[in-house]
């Protein structure tokens, strides 16, 4: 009996975007079923269909997909930037910080636009699904600036948790650090979710910024700036 060979190349079509750097898995997975996506001209509305990239051609809203150099920095977003590479009106978006990047990168997860600090941005879609996968179970670590003091009954407030978008979630670790000023980390990752148990708990954010994400510290990098995540952070952050 004779058995044919496994094409390797050929895959499931939100995996070969994802792999081009087009965005996220589940992201390109959306693309794909808004039909923004052909393969040899046709609208193709299931992701799991499979081609070989090398054999065809596949286009995301009309422009040709290539394979890209995996890339992966991290970001000291400023305040009044929006994650997400479709400016809205005249708006900042995060792509304005890197204005002479060759590679098509988006954010791994968002950070709203009033809050500032660490955030990861790639062209490696495999990476970035293992990062934002709530089975990674990976820690996001926040300072938050309230307008008052915080007081024991704060933090058992932010302790206790919430429901968010029908889910309870509760912080990993709540922690006073200075007069107004506490440490809060949480897993989730649901929208908001770091302002919404402030509001819960009747403290008013002057200011929020993410500060770790896993075993990974923002440091002393400067806001606006960003640096190349190295392999070995990477690994650290979700294996290989």
């Amino acid at each position: 009996m004779i058995f044919a060979m496994k094409d390797e190349n050929v895959n499931r079509l939100s995996k070969i975007l994802a792999a081009a750097g087009v965005a996220s898995r589940r992201a390109c997975e959306t693309l794909i079923q808004d039909g923004a996506v052909t393969v040899n001209g046709k609208i193709i509305l299931k992701p799991e269909e499979h081609f070989n990239p090398k054999k065809v051609s596949i286009r995301v809203n009309g422009k040709e997909i290539r394979t890209e150099k995996k890339v992966c920095y991290l970001l000291n977003k400023p305040k009044g930037y929006i994650c997400t590479n479709v400016r809205p009106g005249k708006q900042r978006i995060l792509l304005d910080l890197f204005p002479n990047e060759p590679n098509r990168i988006y954010s791994v997860g968002r950070l709203d636009k009033d809050t500032e600090g660490l955030l990861l941005m790639t062209n490696d879609g495999h990476f970035a699904d293992k990062v934002i996968h709530p089975r990674s179970n990976i820690e996001k670590e926040y300072l938050l600036k309230a307008h008052c003091e915080i007081t024991h009954e704060h933090l058992v407030m932010l302790s206790q948790g919430m429901y968010i978008e029908g889910r309870f979630v509760k912080p990993a670790k709540v922690k006073k650090i200075r007069k107004n000023t506490l440490s809060i980390t949480v897993k989730e990752g649901k929208k908001h979710e770091v302002r919404l148990l402030a509001e819960k708990a009747s403290l008013r954010v002057l200011s929020l910024k993410r500060i770790r994400i896993g075993n990974i510290l923002l440091g002393s990098l400067k806001t606006g700036s960003y640096r190349t995540l190295s392999d070995k952070e990477k690994k650290l952050l979700v294996g290989n």
